[in-house]
């Protein structure tokens, strides 16, 4: 699908087609729906569309400002959607469980200004292993499934890290698992929030380093001891002492910015907006 002065690609199931109408791009660009995050040139909302409950990433163009903060910081910039539609498809192939692609359109070759967006499956009643993990600390849980927990995610970061790729917010809240598995006593993880995954990374680099931190920071708060590490490396792949040691420097540094006064009043900003928009 083109137009005139832009080019756009669309990739959406027929029926959803058929119910946004002549301008698909243009009606998915402009809806609105249950925010669950909205942050600069970016928006995530919960959907009906055609009976059914989605969710819907729209990026609005990040701006050459950002792309060249991020290049001086030594990273990637995301410019849109189509970094998560890629990394769903590498999840597929390598069997890692995540939120199942519907679709995604992207118009426009100006990087900066680039607008694009991507449609996933809602996932039902799920909860986050930050949830899951979150009274350990106070209310331990039973230690047989405290060990299935750590062996599967140590299983997880496995084939991820093996297959190159780095999530670069890996943490307990980015993976999910259903209730009525949970319940049943059954841990299966399901990978979320991936559009700032990288591929092609090194098993042993600086960015698996600073995904396993976010794992470790992430934990802090939740009961986690030094046999439940050992445990996950056990289950993980083979790292040097260095490797750990860098991994748990980076992660102290985390856990000192989050509780740091100023990050907790942004954060509490952020909430209060969201809060309202959904209100």
């Amino acid at each position: 699908m083109s137009g005139a002065r832009t080019t756009c690609r669309i990739s959406l199931p027929v029926n959803l087609i058929a119910e946004l109408g002549q301008n698909p791009f243009s009606e998915i660009m402009q809806m609105q729906g249950k925010i669950f995050r909205d942050v600069r040139g970016r928006k995530t909302i919960q959907v009906a569309l055609d009976g059914k409950s989605y969710f819907i990433k729209q990026h609005f163009g990040v701006g050459w400002g950002e792309i060249f903060k991020s290049y001086l910081s030594f990273k990637k910039p995301v410019l849109g959607a189509m970094t998560e539609v890629e990394a769903i498809k590498k999840l597929d192939e390598i069997g890692i469980p995540t939120t199942p692609l519907v679709g995604y359109g992207v118009q426009g070759g100006n990087p900066a200004k680039q607008q694009s967006f991507i449609v996933t499956q809602d996932l039902g009643d799920i909860t986050s292993l930050e949830d899951v993990c979150a009274d350990w600390q106070s209310n331990p849980p039973d230690a047989q499934f405290k060990q299935l927990v750590i062996i599967k995610m140590a299983q997880l970061a496995t084939k991820l890290h093996r297959a190159g790729l780095c999530h670069r917010d890996f943490y307990l809240c980015h993976l999910a698992l259903k209730k009525a598995e949970l319940a049943k006593g059954e841990v299966n993880l399901i990978l979320i929030d991936l559009h700032r995954m990288l591929l092609n990374q090194p098993s042993d680099g600086g960015a698996v380093i600073k995904d396993i931190a976010g794992l470790i920071f992430s934990t802090k708060d939740c009961g986690f001891m030094q046999d439940d590490w050992l445990l996950f490396q056990q289950h993980y792949l083979p790292q040097t002492t260095d490797f750990w040691r860098k991994a748990n420097i980076r992660a102290d540094q985390l856990y000192a910015k989050y509780h740091s006064k100023k990050f907790q009043q942004r954060l509490s900003i952020e909430r209060s907006k969201l809060h309202k928009k959904n209100s």
